[in-house]
């Protein structure tokens, strides 16, 4: 199978290492997801405890090289699985994706593992893959995440208003962020310089 996003192991140099996902991640996954409880959290796409079977295959059925790929995030200090992020709406002959549907374990939040899981799939993007753009995508709720994509360096693009609609029927509102491959260097300083304070 050939494509714009082939599966690949990327390996940081201090906090994670990121695998592309199997159906032998589920045991961990069910475990990681237990640790904060995350699929409580109405705005997120993360597994429900007890659900990451469902939410593999999920994840799974979307994947292929021309669409998109999801990573799971396991430390490197103790093996531990961490979380999940994935390229997703991946378009090839223009040279984009996204970086989305991204959760961790609450033992690992406030710590370097989000950065350098960033620092890796946006180096691989823009340095591997010679992508033009890299967006990210959240609900518009979810100040965190929204937080967190700016503290990056993602610029603001955008609200798609009634974007999708939800399990529950309710609306969302998604907030588009993107970073460009000339801005990249600049991001990866900053992501740098991150990592560096958690030494």
């Amino acid at each position: 199978m050939t494509g714009f996003v082939e599966p690949v192991t990327l390996a940081g140099d201090r906090w994670v290492t990121l695998e592309p996902l199997a159906r032998e991640h589920i045991p961990e996954i069910d475990a990681a997801a237990a640790d904060g409880e995350l699929g409580q959290l109405w705005f997120t796409f993360a597994p429900k405890a007890g659900g990451a079977a469902d939410w593999v295959e999920a994840r799974l059925s979307v994947q292929h090289p021309d669409t998109g790929l999801t990573f799971v995030v396991r430390s490197r200090q103790d093996g531990v699985l961490l979380g999940s992020s994935s390229y997703l709406h991946v378009d090839g002959p223009n040279r984009r994706l996204e970086i989305g549907n991204t959760w961790y374990s609450a033992a690992s939040r406030r710590t370097g593992v989000n950065s350098e899981t960033k620092l890796l799939m946006l180096g691989h993007a823009f340095d591997g893959l010679g992508c033009v753009a890299v967006e990210f995508r959240t609900h518009f709720f979810n100040a965190t995440s929204r937080a967190g994509i700016e503290r990056l360096g993602a610029k603001l693009d955008g609200v798609l208003r009634s974007h999708q609609i939800l399990a529950d029927g309710s609306r969302r509102d998604t907030v588009v962020y993107s970073i460009l491959d000339i801005e990249w260097p600049a991001v990866r300083n900053n992501l740098q310089f991150r990592l560096n304070r958690h030494l």
